[in-house]
């Protein structure tokens, strides 16, 4: 990959349709989403599920206008019981699935790749907005309809949200000199209300929606396809503006801390019930893979404190 194609890479920016009623976001993904997904021997199937759904994450994340989350999540009775994608307004992301190995294997053996309805099943889909500071969150939620995560949040914007909206999404392997390294990209529209001033905006939402469906999943992922690029071959009839970009990273909010305040909630037989041969408690964070080995005094004392209100 060369520099100027790592430039584009690990991003979200917004974008306006030029006189059009037509706002959106595009994101690409390149060592971000690999390190995520690489964390984990995911199939293929469930890296590229896992992938859609931190690239949607940050499309929606990215609109919000305080400090906090935007977590995408999805769980059904399917070969992937849970899918979930974190973002933070810093620009961080994390995700992880839960899978059963067998149950994948047996609905990839066709000669399509499952998507989001054949792995998950039925089930719902959410997003949930976390605005911290002990202020309460709000959360959506739609059943599980269409065959990809990009389906899914469409239906979730029109019967939640109200608001007309186009999502693409798309999750690649990109072979080069290191290896093989994994992709995603995504994009979305939305139609802005009539009003008044505006008046009808039904004709050119429509025209939008019409150019937004020529978009290709290869586009999404090509590292040397940059977005002003993708977008100018969209919408250069009536021109579009793209706004500065915000990066983006890997993260997780794992730590010995957030172990031992996990650890502390259980009871004393719980907490002697989980210590191992070399007498400490072990645990592995389900998102980073991170293995902590923790003292049980040092639980113990932990309980004996005042809980923290953070």
């Amino acid at each position: 990959m060369t520099e100027p194609a790592q430039a584009n890479d690990n991003l979200v920016a917004a974008f306006q349709i030029e006189g059009q009623p037509a706002r959106g976001r595009i994101v690409r993904l390149g060592a971000v989403v690999d390190e995520i997904i690489s964390r984990h021997a995911y199939p293929e199937p469930v890296a590229n599920l896992l992938g859609e759904a931190c690239a949607l994450a940050a499309l929606v994340g990215a609109s919000l206008k305080f400090d906090g989350r935007l977590i995408v999540q999805a769980q059904g009775d399917g070969p992937v019981s849970f899918v979930v994608a974190d973002y933070d307004t810093a620009g961080g992301l994390r995700g992880y699935c839960r899978f059963d190995a067998d149950r994948v294997a047996e609905v990839s053996s066709g000669f399509a790749r499952p998507g989001a309805k054949t792995l998950l099943g039925g089930g719902v889909f959410m997003m949930t907005i976390d605005p911290g500071e002990d202020r309460d969150r709000y959360q959506g939620m739609t059943p599980i309809e269409g065959e990809t995560l990009a389906l899914c949040a469409e239906t979730y914007f029109k019967q939640s949200e109200q608001v007309p909206t186009r999502v693409r999404l798309a999750v690649g392997q990109l072979q080069n000199a290191e290896g093989t390294s994994w992709r995603a990209g995504g994009a979305m529209i939305q139609n802005i209300a009539e009003d008044d001033a505006r008046g009808s905006t039904s004709d050119a939402w429509e025209r939008a929606q019409i150019l937004f469906q020529t978009l290709g999943e290869d586009e999404l992922v090509d590292p040397l396809v940059p977005p002003e690029t993708l977008l100018y071959r969209l919408f250069h009839e009536d021109g579009v503006r793209l706004f500065p970009a915000r990066p983006l990273h890997a993260f997780c909010r794992c730590s010995d801390e957030r172990v031992v305040g996990m650890l502390r909630s259980f009871s004393e037989d719980d907490i002697g019930d989980m210590v191992e041969e070399d007498g400490n408690i072990h645990v592995t964070c389900e998102y980073c893979s991170r293995a902590y080995s923790v003292d049980p005094e040092v639980v113990m004392a932990a309980r004996s404190e005042p809980a923290d209100q953070d």
